[in-house]
């Protein structure tokens, strides 16, 4: 089975849902990007964080997710994303279809 394109296909899926209880920011340096992380710890170790961060940057332009910038303790300003309304129907909506 061709993996890579069963990911493409629930990217967004995986990612509002690895936002919906707690913020997270999708920009690092080496390892350090949160939502892959996340996403890697839930058992999806193929996702990679560019295509993270793709798709963060397209659901926050899209208005399924807020974003806003904090200090990072060890480095500069993170940019994190937050789960909102639209959002939230977006991915009860994936829920609903699966």
């Amino acid at each position: 089975m061709d993996t890579t394109r069963l990911l493409k296909g629930v990217l967004d899926f995986v990612v509002l849902a690895a936002v919906q209880h707690e913020d997270g920011y999708g920009d690092g340096y080496g390892d350090d990007y949160d939502i892959g992380r996340r996403l890697r710890a839930a058992g999806l170790e193929e996702i990679v964080d560019a295509s993270v961060y793709g798709t963060l940057r397209r659901l926050s332009g899209a208005g399924a997710l807020t974003s806003y910038v904090a200090p990072s303790d060890g480095g500069p300003h993170r940019k994190y994303y937050g789960f909102n309304d639209q959002g939230r129907a977006m991915l009860a909506e994936q829920r609903d279809s699966w």
